[in-house]
């Protein structure tokens, strides 16, 4: 039976047996029966390789450990609200660290990253998510979006609906207008400068859809 940690776009944990391309955590979510009991544990929310120094950890979701999180790909971990992880990913960190002290200087560490991260993932004084707006035109690649009730990746010309298994039903970007937008803004602005990291940014179901 699959476990309930995969990641929507949303931050939502969900139960599928997709693994997907990335993995991370946000600090132990479950109790000692493996049941997902609160959403995060911690504001570090990072997300990390599949594979790292040959380290592999069974059963997953152990008692008092972290609870292991998979997503699709990068650019779903960023929507969600995680940040490259400062070990297994160091290179990709230590660019990220450069590109957020860049968009907000005075801010420096993994500790700065994430209050600030917090602060835009999740309503103030609350747990629920949220959303930010943006012109449809100003939106990087990469990006998520709420659309038609659910999230979407902005990719070129298309909004390629998201799913556990890869994205699907491609439909036109809209030219003009404003978004709802997932990924927080912090993120956008990396997103916008052109980010490559060391895992896949985009699962490969992305190139073949078209409108």
């Amino acid at each position: 039976m699959p476990l309930r940690n995969r990641v929507t776009p949303l931050g939502e944990l969900v139960a599928t047996p997709e693994r997907g391309l990335v993995y991370g955590n946000r600090g132990c979510l479950h109790n000692e029966e493996g049941e997902i009991r609160r959403r995060y544990a911690t504001q570090r929310w990072i997300a990390c390789r599949l594979s790292f120094r040959g380290r592999r950890r069974s059963p997953l979701m152990a008692p008092e450990r972290f609870t292991e999180l998979f997503f699709l790909d990068e650019a779903t971990a960023l929507a969600a609200g995680h940040r490259p992880c400062a070990e297994c990913r160091r290179s990709d960190y230590n660019r990220f660290r450069d590109l957020w002290l860049a968009l907000h200087p005075g801010q420096i560490g993994a500790d700065a990253i994430d209050a600030q991260l917090h602060q835009e993932r999740l309503t103030s004084g609350k747990r629920e998510r949220r959303f930010h707006e943006s012109p449809y035109s100003e939106l990087p690649d990469g990006a998520f979006v709420l659309e038609a009730g659910g999230p979407h990746l902005v990719l070129e010309r298309r909004l390629l609906a998201w799913s556990a298994g890869g994205y699907c039903d491609a439909r036109r970007r809209p030219r003009h207008g404003r978004a709802i937008v997932i990924t927080p803004p912090s993120l956008i602005a990396v997103l916008r400068i052109g980010w490559s990291p060391s895992v896949p940014l985009l699962h490969p179901s992305s190139d073949r859809l078209s409108i």
